[in-house]
């Protein structure tokens, strides 16, 4: 558990307890301010640990045996938890949320992944876990921020201009023409953040990939080479994900008769 990578500091237990302290502050910080969060705060922190340490453990094992079936086990098991994460976000959900959500994942985070391994790197072979692993969890987790913020927005702007888009159907409009409004606005949604992040990189912060490279020893250039890759494909999976589930959810809320079902959108209680 404890071995290093070459040029990285090795970090013991007692050095993970000392960081704990920082948790504590902001537990503190919390009870101080009664803001209540303590309760959750602690169980967020024990999650942490938990779920890192046993990743470590079954990609551990999962490098070792460099075997197909093996990773792609991990990674379908890493998106359909990402997928229902993107569903848990969202403030409404229809039927079939979920299976939708990761079935967005799989055809834009593995598809962008894969092309990077394999026609990019270069890597040999392409599902070579050192590197498809920690690549697509760096992709899903961006791009199921992405789905997540298009799905509210284009389940909300159904709910909220519903007269408008009925009144557009009842007029004669196609299904697509009365939706091609929303899809989009939720598209540029779902886009948004990756834009923002793009915009400030390597300015105002340094993604983790590169800060994981940089105290690894490698080179500082070399490392912002694979960072620069990396925000493109997390672009292309975005933005491929938020068109994938928002042509979904049109073809889920609407009919071939040209309606609008509403009452398949529900309002997500938590």
């Amino acid at each position: 558990m404890e071995g290093s990578v070459p040029g990285a500091v090795a970090l013991n237990s007692w050095q993970l307890v000392l960081a704990s302290s920082f948790v504590l502050l902001a537990g503190g910080i919390s009870f101080a301010l009664r803001l209540g969060l303590e309760k959750r705060l602690a169980l967020a922190s024990v999650r942490t640990v938990v779920q890192l340490l046993l990743a470590g453990l079954i990609l551990r094992w999962v490098f070792q045996l460099e075997q197909l079936l093996p990773i792609l086990a991990v990674i379908l098991a890493m998106t359909a938890i990402a997928g229902h994460a993107a569903v848990q976000r969202s403030s409404r959900t229809f039927p079939g949320a979920t299976r939708s959500a990761v079935i967005t994942l799989v055809l834009s985070t593995w598809l962008t992944a894969a092309l990077v391994t394999g026609a990019i790197i270069q890597v040999q072979p392409w599902y070579k876990p050192q590197y498809l692993v920690p690549l697509l969890g760096m992709i899903l987790g961006n791009a199921l921020t992405g789905i997540s913020l298009s799905l509210d927005q284009i389940l909300q702007t159904l709910v909220s201009k519903r007269d408008q888009v009925e009144m557009e159907l009842a007029h004669g409009a196609s299904r697509w023409e009365a939706a091609r409004a929303p899809l989009s606005d939720a598209v540029r949604c779902g886009m948004i953040p990756i834009i923002n992040s793009m915009m400030v990189v390597g300015l105002v912060s340094l993604p983790g990939m590169t800060t994981g490279q940089i105290l690894a020893g490698e080179d500082p250039f070399r490392a912002v080479k694979y960072q620069i890759v990396v925000m493109f494909m997390i672009a292309a999976a975005t933005s491929l994900g938020c068109v994938l589930i928002s042509v979904l959810v049109y073809h889920r809320v609407f009919n071939a008769r040209h309606q609008l079902l509403s009452e398949l959108i529900i309002k997500r209680h938590n």
